[in-house]
Parts: C-alpha cells; structure tokens; sequence
C-alpha cells in the first residue's frame, strides 16, 4: 500500500507492515495522518502477523497496533523497556474464532473430512457408483454433540461466546479459568459449571477447547500426563495458541486411541498428514468481519493515544484516560518506582507550572502518567523530565486552540 498522497505535512506517520482493512486505516483521517508501507521514521506501526522480532524498530516509533488479539509477532518486552505501549484488539474477532470452533466440532463429531475424502476418491464414471457411496457411508457415521458435555479451558471473551453457542445447541458446558475477569464473569451463562482445574475438565469432557494465551503457565498446557485422563474418543479443540498443546503427546494420544481428533488452527510440520488431525492454515480470524473490527478498534486506539496519550488495551501498559482538561498535556512513561510522582510535580513546579489535573496508574512493573498544565510546557521541562531515573519516555501532546 502507497502512502496516502498529499500527505507531507501530515502530523503523525504510520508505518503498515501487513493488509489492513480499510475501514481501519480511514479512522486515520487524512490531514493529520501518513499511512503507508514505505513510512520513514513512523510515529506508530500497524501490523497483523508480520514477525518484527527480527526488524529494526525506528526509535521514532512510539506505539504498535496489532490488529488482533496475539502478539506473540511482537517484541513486547523491549517495546515496554522503551515506554512504547504495544495496543491489540481483544474480542475483536471473538466470533469468528466461536463460528470456527462450532465448524471444527460438527467436522469432528460427523466425520466430514475422511467422508469428503472418500467421496473425492471416488471414479465418477464408475457403473457401480451409487452402489460405493452407499456402502462406503457406514464407515463415516457420527454422533450429534446435542447432550455432550463440552469442556472449556479459558473463559474470555471467546471462551464465553463458545460456551454460549454450545448451550444453545444442546451441549453441557463444563469451563475452566482460574483468572477470569469480572466482565467475563458477568457475560458467563449461568448454566456453565464451574471446574476446579484443567484436569477436571479434560477427564469429564467429550469436547475440549482451548482459549488461552500463550504464556510460560499455559506452555504445553495439553500434555501427556493430562492427556491420559480423558475419555476414549475425546476431541481436543485448539483455536488459542499453537504451543498450549504438546504435538507428539497429541500424536500418542489419537494413535492409542485415547483421543479421537484434533482439530487446530496450526499446521506445524509435527501433525501433518495425520488421518485424525485437522489443521486449518490460521482461520480463526479470516473474516471480513473480524478484520474490519480488529482495525478498527486498533486504529481508534493508536489515535487517542497518539493525540490525547490514552491507553486503552495495551497488552504492557495500565489503562490510563483522561478528558482534557487544558491545552497541554504531558504524558510519561516510567518505570514503577517510589517517588516518581513526587519528582515530576517538582521538575514541573521548578518551571513555574501549575498542574491542573494528572492520573497516574501502575501494571506490574510499568507505570503511566498523564498531566494537563494550565500554560505551555517548554522544551527545558520535557528534557528534566526526561533525565529522571526510571523515566522511559516523555511525549507532549499540545492541543491546537
């Protein structure tokens, strides 16, 4: 994609490293914003699954939409040492990856791949053709998941729209989540129970999917040792993270017989060609839909904060709004140490500014802080700012009168 033309005095560049809906990139508006793949020195990058671990990240750069809910394809720990807040879009895509989930269990529970397979198999000009379909047929009888018991690991936003839909079609839900939040806590049907482990789940299921991010606790989270806990026949549903499932105790597991399928969204060179896998190439959020809402709710994000400093689903950073209150806004990335506060009203007092208003919020070991003063901060203040020990990065967002 070209950068936007008429663009050279645009205030803010942003650099697009993948296909973004268009829908997304117009939440951009084209008087303040160059947006293109050939961006120099961008002031934030858009992306979807290009790799950047292996890029050179502009030190320009001062934030980074992912247009999805992952970011496994991010650097987010040098991102976070440089105060550059990495935003994604969770929910997003959530029911296009529930609509592959319920298409994933349907193939499972009625056989629908080997049974296409046979019938593409098949000699049309065969004299005996209806006579091979009718007797082939009995090989590919399923079963109705309408009364089977669904178990789901992870219960966000996905988690709880699966559950939801497999109520709805009959299925018993049986859910696990050991950290979920209040609002997936109130969206939660009630008639969902509650497990008290992953094991729990996996030995009462007959469904088992799978929706959580891939983190040093849920890294190989499927294993063999839990594996051989559940029913004969299980099918296991992995549309989360390709490393929360371990490929060869899978393997053992559906060529003992202990699992019946398993139906992903990563085709690693591990499971391919096995006649119970199913591995689709990355679908889960390849819709319209989904790409539309991802790039929106992103650019909307990179925006505000570009403009305001706001943070709204940054997966390293507090959220952190504010409504302006004046005309200069200072906005402070840092490091969560004591008195950090304290020397940033002082630096600001020694220059003669009043603060009007300021918001100061934590997450682990980063903190964030907006400020609005009541006179223009000049450029002797953003530097002492910038020199107290812990301060990662210190932006000054002045509002045109």
């Amino acid at each position: 994609m070209p950068e936007r033309p008429g663009m050279a005095a645009a205030r803010f560049k942003v650099l697009v490293l993948n296909q973004i809906a268009a829908n997304g990139l117009a939440r951009l508006p084209g008087d303040s914003y160059s947006v293109g793949k050939d961006v120099a020195d961008p002031d934030a990058v858009l992306v979807r699954s290009a790799d950047m671990h292996a890029l050179q990240i502009a030190t320009s750069v001062q934030a980074i939409g992912r247009c999805g809910a992952g970011t496994n394809n991010i650097p987010v720990k040098a991102m976070s040492a440089r105060g550059v807040p990495v935003f994604n879009a969770p929910g997003a895509n959530a029911n296009a990856v529930k609509e592959l989930v319920l298409a994933a269990m349907f193939m499972a529970a009625r056989n629908l791949v080997p049974a296409q397979r046979f019938v593409a198999s098949l000699d049309p000009a065969s004299a005996d053709l209806d006579k091979i379909v009718e007797d082939g047929k009995k090989n590919f009888a399923g079963f109705e998941i309408a009364g089977q018991t669904l178990g789901i690991v992870g219960l966000g936003k996905i988690g709880c729209l699966v559950a939801d839909a497999a109520i709805k079609l009959g299925m018993n839900v049986l859910g696990y989540d050991p950290e979920i939040t209040v609002d997936a806590a109130w969206s939660l049907p009630a008639q969902v129970k509650k497990a008290a482990s992953v094991a729990e789940v996996l030995r009462n299921a007959n469904f088992i999917s799978l929706h959580v991010p891939l983190v040093d606790a849920t890294r190989d989270l499927v294993n063999a040792q839990n594996l051989s806990l559940v029913k004969p026949g299980t099918v296991l549903l992995n549309f989360s993270r390709e490393g929360v499932v371990n490929d060869a105790a899978v393997i053992a597991a559906l060529d003992a017989r202990q699992l019946g399928w398993y139906m992903c969204d990563f085709p690693g060179g591990a499971i391919l060609h096995h006649d119970r896998i199913v591995a689709l190439p990355h679908l889960g959020a390849s819709t319209r839909e989904a790409e539309e809402n991802c790039a929106i709710m992103v650019a909307d994000q990179l925006r505000d904060y570009l403009e305001n400093g706001n943070i709204v689903n940054a997966v390293n950073f507090p959220n952190v709004s504010m409504e302006r209150e004046s005309r200069y806004r200072v906005a402070i990335a840092n490091a969560n140490v004591p008195n950090m506060l304290g020397q940033i009203s002082t630096a600001m007092a020694h220059a003669g500014l009043n603060i009007h208003t300021m918001v100061n919020k934590s997450r682990g070991d980063m903190a964030y802080t907006l400020v609005d003063v009541d006179s223009a901060v000049g450029e002797g203040v953003l530097s002492a700012l910038r020199t107290i020990e812990g301060v990662l990065a210190v932006r000054y967002l002045p509002q045109a009168p």
